[in-house]
């Protein structure tokens, strides 16, 4: 419940107080690396998308870019955040920045980090097909929690499948 009550205190706040907040300046962009994207300052995680229907998820997306946010993280396997995404980026998937990340995918009925590249290529496949896409503008590779962990993504077929992704 505590979660909800954040997500729907997040969306208030935008929605309500996003005339006073950006009534003052524009939306400020910066460049992203050397991608040559521009990206808004602010950004948007995915977790909330899950708690919304699909009119909240499309009405979420309107004010996000109404306000000039067109950066999205989507790290969630969950197959409602995913499918909500996608409904509100629907006809405007070029408004927004995407990124995804490869690693993570939904088994069982439940979130799961995963190293090995079959579960990992599903997981990223699922994301694409959900978001109606066929690709993300930005690959994460989903959590290295320490060392040992990244060398395991860093020498292995995660690392050689994002890059042949890239």
């Amino acid at each position: 419940m505590k979660k909800l009550y954040t997500i729907l205190l997040a969306f208030i706040l935008l929605s309500v107080m996003g005339n006073q907040l950006f009534a003052q300046s524009q939306m400020q962009y910066r460049s992203l690396g050397k991608t040559g994207l521009k990206v808004s300052e602010i950004g948007i995680g995915c977790g909330c998308f899950s708690q919304m229907n699909e009119a909240q998820s499309i009405e979420y997306m309107d004010t996000c870019l109404k306000y000039g946010i067109n950066y999205v993280d989507i790290y969630d396997p969950d197959p409602k955040t995913r499918g909500n995404l996608g409904i509100s980026l629907k006809g405007r998937r070029d408004q927004m920045i995407i990124q995804g990340h490869i690693g993570v995918c939904w088994k069982d009925g439940q979130y799961k980090r995963t190293r090995d590249l079959a579960e990992a290529k599903e997981g990223f496949e699922d994301l694409l097909a959900r978001l109606h896409t066929d690709h993300v503008d930005v690959g994460m590779l989903h959590i290295a929690d320490d060392m040992e962990d990244w060398n395991v993504i860093k020498n292995g077929d995660l690392m050689k499948y994002a890059q042949r992704l890239k």
